[in-house]
């Protein structure tokens, strides 16, 4: 259930009407990096969450909610940079404001170019958001990434929040209003908030590397091909030992030899590692019953039901109502 409360979670402001802004602010209304995609995405994840990872479940719907109120918010300053559009719009003098804030011929003509361009945002709305990015290229769910697995979605919640935090200081290099970079540095402040909750929940799954449960071919964990010509480049990604698996990294210098010489890397022994066929056979088949369990065990047999009236914390006290 959700429950709107009218008064915005940031006081968003705007000191005059920009319609210019209010068409590039639409890339986190409507765009692939925006707050619906987010809001969208961490909702769908929830579901699969919900029975067996109740406390990720919280965590998703609580951050999806809000995501839904940055929405808002940014819908909130896109209507207030348009300050009057919608209204003159519908005024045909030359005299209005729209035209007298357009200021020239040559403005005219470039906001003109721009309805052309995004015919949805400056003509087909009369002068409201729409569910589109800069360019006018309709929302899609194709933006949602959810593959039921946690430590997959997590780490595509990470990545989310890092791109819609560099689309926010982006954007604050085009405005020069204060009250408007208030609210983009507010809206891009939680994007650097929620990237730490995904990364911290993500923490609580071990082990969470690889993402999801089968391990990796240890003959091909650790190799490192140089796939270019020209001066060779090393680093800790391919010398050294590797992150996660504690790998000592192999560096291919010719991979065309290597692929002759192997048969297509079929014969290619694991070197660098103390992992074998053997030990990845017993890491997939613990930890694939270890999730398997996680889920089963959490799902009823029959007769099943999402919530209960009250709702209630698994210490037995009574929860409290999430809002937006």
């Amino acid at each position: 259930m959700f429950y709107h409360v009218k008064e915005l979670q940031f006081n968003a402001r705007v000191s005059k009407p920009d319609p210019r802004f209010a068409r590039l602010l639409l890339e986190q209304f409507g765009g692939s990096n925006g707050e619906l995609k987010a809001a969208m995405q961490y909702f769908v994840q929830a579901f699969a969450a919900k029975q067996p990872y109740p406390d990720k479940y919280d965590l998703l719907m609580d951050i999806a909610t809000e995501e839904f109120s940055h929405l808002e918010i940014v819908g909130a300053t896109i209507q207030m940079l348009l300050g009057g559009v919608s209204g003159e719009l519908k005024n045909a003098a030359e005299e209005s404001e729209i035209m007298q804030l357009l200021d020239g011929k040559a403005s005219k003509e470039n906001f003109i170019h721009e309805a052309m361009m995004n015919p949805q945002f400056a003509v087909l709305s009369g002068g409201s958001p729409t569910l589109t990015d800069s360019n006018g290229n309709p929302w899609t769910a194709a933006y949602v990434t959810a593959n039921g697995d946690l430590t997959v979605d997590l780490r595509s919640n990470i990545a989310a929040e890092s791109r819609a935090k560099i689309v926010y200081e982006y954007l604050m290099q085009f405005t020069d209003d204060s009250y408007v970079k208030d609210t983009l540095r507010f809206l891009m402040t939680r994007e650097v908030a929620h990237f730490q909750m995904f990364e911290a929940a993500l923490n609580t799954i071990q082990p969470n590397f690889p993402p999801g449960v089968l391990q990796s071919d240890p003959r091909h964990s650790n190799t490192y091909y140089n796939m270019s010509n020209g001066v060779e480049v090393r680093g800790p990604w391919n010398e050294g030992v590797s992150p996660e698996l504690g790998e000592t990294w192999q560096y291919i210098e010719d991979p065309l030899q290597k692929v002759r010489e192997t048969h297509g890397l079929v014969d290619l022994t694991p070197t660098g590692t103390e992992r074998t066929d053997k030990i990845v056979e017993k890491e997939n088949k613990t930890l694939s019953k270890e999730r398997s369990q996680e889920i089963m065990s959490a799902t009823p047999k029959g007769e099943n039901q999402w919530s209960e009236y009250p709702a209630t914390n698994s210490n037995g006290s009574k929860g409290s109502r999430k809002s937006k």
